[in-house]
């Protein structure tokens, strides 16, 4: 649990590294993140992913709606889910499910 702190350092030392942000390591972070219960971490790393010039997948919105579940943010989810449609990112099951699961968890299965 405790890795994410060690992933966003290594994530910090990219530019030293010569190595520059791409989905894969914004992806890597993300998971990290989530494995570590620090979802407004991952929120705001996924949300600085355009500034860096990062398109965000499917896998990048899947952890992004993880961590709405786990922060209790629903109010934010369809705006989330009107992004990935505008931004052309098809959702996957994993999405759908990851979506479906945090209305349950805010007992907004109407949403769904």
């Amino acid at each position: 649990g405790g890795q994410w702190k060690q992933a966003l350092l290594l994530f910090a030392n990219l530019p030293l590294s010569r190595l520059w942000p791409s989905t894969i390591n914004h992806n890597a972070i993300l998971s990290a993140c989530e494995k570590g219960g620090q979802w407004q971490g991952a929120l705001q790393l996924f949300g600085n992913m355009p500034s860096r010039r990062v398109r965000p997948r499917v896998l990048s919105y899947s952890y992004a709606v993880h961590a709405y579940e786990e922060g209790a943010s629903l109010q934010q989810l369809p705006s989330l889910l009107d992004k990935m449609a505008r931004t052309r990112v098809c959702p996957d099951a994993v999405s759908y499910n990851a979506a479906v699961s945090a209305c349950e968890k805010g007992g907004q299965w109407q949403r769904t």
